[in-house]
């Protein structure tokens, strides 16, 4: 069997590569290996949630199915954003959760998350005994008592609320903020959190009806928030994707304040407070060489890691550290969440700009971003260019050329065979210029 799990669960067409049958496997097998854990004297409880889209509801049986089965209480907590869910795995003292979402993506495929206990995303190592737990297939079949039961949570999205709310200190009074809720799961919680901070809210793309996920709007599609901040005169536009764990701004003019300028504003802003644990940021290797350039002015270390909020995350808890986060607008704050929560980060960004009175393009303008060029190369097998002689002579005549003006990163692909080709410099003709010549050969590898 090939490795089911990806960067962020297990994901594919619904109904096709993600099938019922198929979850209910998962879910029976994660009971087995995180239910495990549980206490005897224990009942083990999961907490089951998912985002607005229409295979949503067919799956959630399916999961609901393959953990009573395997003897575990079902608490279904109904349309919320994934960090609500690892929020309330916690809150409820459940052994396990599962969210049910396929983030970003179409509406045709979903996808099944995770969480152990405490609401923590899992290590490869539970990973692979999951997937070794549905190759064996079960081991157990309680009967009688022994069966899961299935209850409802009516106040789950009432205890996430107040736990979002706990984790500002600064009113967004005076505050206008246009959030784009992508029809998806921000769509239940992002407006009330916000209204409930102060701010003035106009939300769109706030109707979900199980097909319209993503369907350009939210997070990949700013355009649509753009024009609405401009349009209602706003100070801020916040962009969520289906599940809401991450969050992409546009500041008062239309331009887009991405992930890595976010976080940016929020490490400054915990340094002055004195929540920033040790003066560092933890990012990926995707982050714009403008973040380092601006936290080094602030005198804030930047250590980096592999692309994926998991190895984000892995590095938070392993240093202790207070704040995390990618380019693409997922960010951590582990003090008060152990997983990226795009409404959260909303939360704090307009806090800073309140506890400031500065604009979101004053706060943002810390960093400054040079141009990026990523060009996605077709390969045969893409774990053999990285050592192919040309390509590496490629990248190191790249690399002399760019000096400590830019730099170049090749990176395979988690899912596909394709090496991405990823060039910085100081303008856009140049990163243009060397990406494409590397790419080509890439190509001829």
């Amino acid at each position: 069997m090939g490795r089911m799990f990806g960067t962020d669960g297990v994901r594919g067409l619904a109904n096709a590569e993600l099938t019922a049958e198929l979850a209910l496997k998962v879910a029976a097998a994660a009971a087995e290996v995180l239910a495990s854990q549980v206490g005897a004297s224990a009942r083990p409880v999961a907490v089951v949630g998912r985002d607005p889209r229409a295979s949503g509801e067919m799956l959630e049986a399916a999961v609901t199915a393959g953990l009573t089965a395997a003897g575990v209480d079902v608490i279904l907590v109904g349309i919320l954003p994934t960090p609500a869910v690892a929020f309330l795995t916690g809150a409820y003292d459940a052994a396990l959760g599962v969210m049910i979402s396929a983030s970003h993506n179409p509406m045709p495929d979903n996808g099944i998350k995770i969480f152990a206990a405490g609401g923590h995303k899992l290590d490869d190592d539970v990973e692979n005994r999951i997937e070794a737990a549905i190759e064996a297939g079960p081991t157990r079949r309680p009967t009688g008592a022994g069966i899961g039961r299935v209850d409802v949570a009516f106040d789950a999205t009432s205890r996430y609320l107040a736990h979002l709310a706990g984790a500002l200190d600064t009113r967004l009074d005076g505050l206008t903020v246009v959030v784009d809720c992508a029809h998806g799961a921000a769509s239940t919680v992002a407006p009330d959190a916000y209204r409930a901070a102060g701010a003035t809210v106009i939300a769109i793309n706030a109707d979900p009806d199980g097909l319209n996920i993503n369907d350009g709007c939210g997070s990949t599609h700013l355009e649509v928030l753009q024009r609405a901040v401009v349009e209602h005169g706003a100070d801020i536009g916040l962009a969520h994707d289906g599940d809401a764990d991450r969050c992409l701004a546009v500041d008062a003019t239309g331009a887009v304040v991405d992930g890595d300028a976010i976080m940016t504003v929020l490490a400054i802003g915990m340094r002055d407070s004195g929540e920033l644990v040790d003066n560092t940021l933890v990012a990926t290797v995707m982050s714009n060489l403008g973040l380092h350039i601006a936290m080094r002015a602030a005198g804030i270390e930047v250590r980096t890691t592999a692309v994926g909020d998991r190895y984000v995350l892995e590095e938070l808890r392993a240093g202790g550290f207070s704040l995390g986060g990618e380019q693409s607008g997922h960010v951590v704050l582990p003090g008060h969440g152990t997983t990226g929560d795009g409404v959260l980060t909303g939360l704090r960004l307009m806090g800073r700009m309140a506890a400031t009175g500065q604009s979101l393009a004053e706060l943002a303008g810390a960093m400054t971003s040079l141009p990026q060029v990523l060009i996605n190369v077709r390969v045969a097998d893409k774990a053999a260019v990285a050592a192919a002689p040309h390509v590496q002579a490629a990248i190191g005549a790249a690399e002399s050329e760019l000096g400590d003006t830019g730099r170049v990163l090749l990176r395979p692909s988690g899912t596909e065979q394709l090496v991405r080709v990823m060039v910085e410099a100081a303008d856009p003709q140049t990163a243009q210029r060397i990406a494409e010549t590397l790419a080509e050969q890439v190509a001829s590898a």
